[in-house]
């Protein structure tokens, strides 16, 4: 169990409940600030949403790129999170579990006793879910991180009306306290007009606190929370599908169920779409120990790559892309790829281009399969460095898959490689000579332009890269 004390977390989600922004009750709004053509947010040459980032060219559709004045909702920054001072984990510190009496150099979080008698049972309950159980039961729900933007993000200015989103989060024998978590973070950070509601998807699930249990403490949140489930085990790409429909915001935002969200990490994420309707958008993601659960920083000069065995990578931003930017670190980031798992999509540009393959079996390959469609179908990919989301990155799953992992992500990859790399898919059956899926889905794709000329620069990239390897 969760050893938060329930007065104080109690009192904690009362203040929030009494967070909530008047109702928007001005329709005007600018049209300066939805003008693809130009750029109040600091993307350098005038390039606005990224004008569906050279890609759109020749996409016949009848989406406009930009949403009625009506459509979009007032705002305020949401309040920051206080630290809680002499709980463990605040401010994103690392939560370290020993034996011993003696303070966490450098933390001011107060340092917990676990006896010797628990530390076999800290093990083994490392193994339900592949990170440190324990620690993160010992962390308050609605723990204070320290605000790691980029300082010149803190003078960002973005539109004063934008749309809202839904949260969707997917979730398979989840831990309760990286859940709530999770849940809290968005609540808490989250500008509360621009956040329609919180969509959780239990992909069958054996857990009985995520049954009963949850569906009664969601009803208690301030933001409207359902709990879908599905029928049998699906994996993420149906699950996530199942929540997408029932989203009511016009754009919805992926996130995985181990997350937390810091400081101002929507609005970024929203001010590009409001620019730009086919602009897809992903937080940095930084990373939260499975040890310790300490949040730690990650790197902002990446972007998402590949292998040829169809692996999602990251790589160093090149000269020509920084070039792009000005050199400003705050500035949109066109990425080839992205992870996949923390993203933002308007609703309807997210079904124009066909939402996840339904082909694909429950994990792997669905993230580049998405970076594709995006570039191939007339829209832009970017990381937007003024937010950041933390996750519990995991050295390996606590899952197991029919047939077994790597046969699953084999198969989808293959019909990735299929499906959208043309005469490219042969670099990817080359690498990987005993797997075969020599099927054609030509249909998929009818409606689209074949191969378009973003996917084949980045894809010449990717080949020079390993030319030189």
């Amino acid at each position: 169990m969760i050893e938060n004390e329930p007065e104080a977390e109690a009192q904690q989600q009362k203040q929030q409940r009494h967070a909530v922004a008047p109702e928007d009750d001005d329709p005007i709004v600018g049209m300066e600030e939805i003008d693809t053509d130009s750029n109040n947010l600091g993307d350098p040459g005038g390039n606005g949403g990224g004008g569906g980032g050279g890609g759109g060219g020749g996409f016949d559709n009848s989406m406009p790129r930009t949403y009625r004045p009506q459509e979009l909702k007032k705002w305020r920054v949401a309040p920051t999170v206080g630290e809680n001072y002499g709980r463990p984990g605040e401010m994103g510190a690392p939560h370290h579990i020993s034996s011993c009496a003696s303070m966490i150099s450098g933390d001011d979080c107060k340092p917990v006793k676990i006896p010797s008698s628990q530390q076999e049972l800290m093990k083994e309950k490392f193994k339900e879910n592949q990170f440190n159980l324990l620690a993160s039961d010992m962390i308050w729900l609605n723990r204070s991180l320290t605000d790691v933007r980029h300082h010149d993000c803190k003078k960002k200015h973005y539109p004063a009306k934008l749309p809202t989103t839904s949260i969707v989060i997917v979730f398979h024998n989840e831990a309760w306290s990286t859940l709530l978590r999770t849940i809290w973070s968005v609540i808490n950070r989250s500008p509360r007009p621009l956040l329609k509601e919180i969509i959780l998807v239990d992909d069958a699930s054996e857990r009985e606190h995520l049954g009963r249990q949850l569906e009664d403490y969601v009803k208690t949140l301030p933001v409207s929370t359902i709990v879908l489930r599905t029928v049998k085990r699906s994996g993420l790409i149906r699950a996530r599908l199942l929540g997408a429909k029932h989203v009511k915001g016009q754009v919805i935002t992926f996130l995985d169920a181990h997350c937390e969200c810091t400081e101002g990490w929507l609005e970024p994420l929203l001010a590009r779409i409001v620019l730009d309707r086919k602009t897809v958008v992903c937080p940095i993601i930084d990373v939260i120990s499975d040890e310790t659960f300490e949040y730690v920083t990650a790197s902002d000069q990446t972007w998402g790559g590949f292998n040829w065995k169809l692996n999602f990578r990251w790589y160093r931003v090149p000269a020509r892309e920084m070039q792009r930017r000005n050199h400003d670190r705050t500035a949109p980031l066109r990425t080839p790829t992205m992870a996949g798992g923390l993203f933002s999509i308007d609703r309807d540009y997210f079904y124009e281009i066909g939402s996840y393959d339904e082909g694909m079996d429950i994990w792997g390959g669905e993230n580049l399969e998405m970076s594709f469609r995006v570039w191939m179908c007339g829209g832009t990919l970017e990381i937007a460095p003024c937010s950041r989301v933390g996750h519990v990155f995991r050295k390996s799953t606590p899952y197991s898959f029919p047939g077994g992992t790597s046969q699953i992500v084999n198969k989808n990859n293959a019909r990735l490689a299929e499906v959208w790399l043309d005469g490219w898919s042969e670099f990817y059956y080359n690498i990987n000579p005993g797997f075969t899926y020599r099927y054609r889905f030509y249909l998929l794709r009818a409606e689209f332009r074949l191969f378009s000329a973003p996917l084949k620069h980045i894809l010449s990239s990717m080949l020079e890269f390993y030319l030189i390897l």
